[in-house]
């Protein structure tokens, strides 16, 4: 009796692993991607609301510490540039001697530099960049702006008097006007009376920040994204031969079709739909796409933005990736 149980749990365990995949799930249940959704949420919802366009992750040149910094998203309209900076704080928050924020957490202060500063610095980075690249901008197109999405976060009367700080309660009531496209108590927060650009530099400063360095994008199942840097992929030689097509200086972005299943107890694979890098072009037309089948527990190596660990991704828990420039 005992064979015939030990055999019927090693079936079980081989037809669940052939047949019903997890699809490496497993590996999303330590990965805090908070940070990088509420970039892509805040995104999209300005650029509902406002039109224009939104980019995440972008990496400009900081001229003080000889490197690059990370932005969370630029909204780019007819009428400004504006910085945005995500804070995701709870509980309540104060401003200490030095200017510096900070919370109290479980009896540790946890400090967090200034936020109007640093958005303000980059702002003005962020004007430099956009100048030594070509764009001829008129006087403060650039501000910055820190949004605290947040519902738990109580930020101090201090820091709601700022002029750049958007509150949850503020952001949450967020609506476009009507008639001028904007809310009316959010017009000096993010467009005051500044008047439309020429749509020749809009465009110019959509072509610049599009062909700009910024942070790849890994897009998993359950909706969560996270911003970080694509190392490499891992897997059988077969399939690496395979994915030798998937260079970033071929390729901008692929995406991870379903499993499928091949000759009866075949191991299931993914399909990965992917098409040529075009500098020239925004979009890719369907006859462009190309497709390559490799083993579902391939993986792909990446740097989450956040983290000081490298992590392994199966292709089967990924929706898609797009590889900056």
């Amino acid at each position: 009796m005992w064979v015939e149980i030990l055999c019927g749990l090693v079936a079980y365990k081989l037809i669940r692993a052939v047949f019903f995949s997890d699809d490496g799930l497993d590996q999303l249940a330590d990965l805090d991607s908070s940070h990088s959704d509420l970039c892509f949420a805040v995104a999209s919802r300005l650029e509902k609301l406002y039109g224009g366009r939104c980019f995440v992750g972008l990496r400009i040149p900081d001229p003080d510490a000889g490197a690059r910094q990370h932005v969370d998203v630029v909204l780019v309209t007819k009428r400004e540039v504006m910085v945005v900076a995500i804070k995701n704080l709870s509980g309540f928050v104060e401003v200490d001697k030095d200017g510096n924020w900070y919370t109290e957490k479980k009896r540790k202060q946890e400090v967090v530099p200034n936020p109007v500063l640093e958005v303000n610095r980059i702002a003005t980075n962020l004007q430099s960049y956009l100048e030594q690249r070509g764009a001829t901008l008129p006087n403060r197109i650039v501000s910055g702006r820190v949004v605290l999405p947040n519902p738990n976060c109580r930020p101090s009367y201090t820091i709601n008097l700022q002029p750049e700080i958007i509150s949850h309660d503020q952001w949450n009531d967020l609506k476009a006007d009507t008639k001028g496209g904007l809310s009316t108590w959010i017009k000096g927060a993010f467009h005051g009376s500044k008047s439309d650009t020429q749509d020749s530099l809009l465009q110019n400063i959509y072509s610049i920040l599009s062909t700009s360095p910024m942070w790849d994008r890994l897009e998993l199942k359950g909706d969560k994204n996270v911003l970080g840097e694509f190392m490499e992929f891992k897997g059988r030689h077969e399939d690496m031969q395979l994915l030798k097509k998937l260079k970033r200086s071929k390729v901008s972005r692929f995406f991870i079709q379903k499993s499928t299943l091949f000759g009866g107890f075949g191991r299931s694979r993914v399909q990965i739909l992917y098409s040529p890098r075009d500098y020239r072009a925004e979009g890719t037309s369907s006859s462009e796409w190309k497709e390559i089948s490799v083993k579902q527990y391939t993986e792909i190596v990446f740097q989450p933005l956040q983290s000081k660990k490298v992590k392994k991704f199966k292709l089967s828990s990924v929706a898609s990736v797009t590889l900056s420039a």
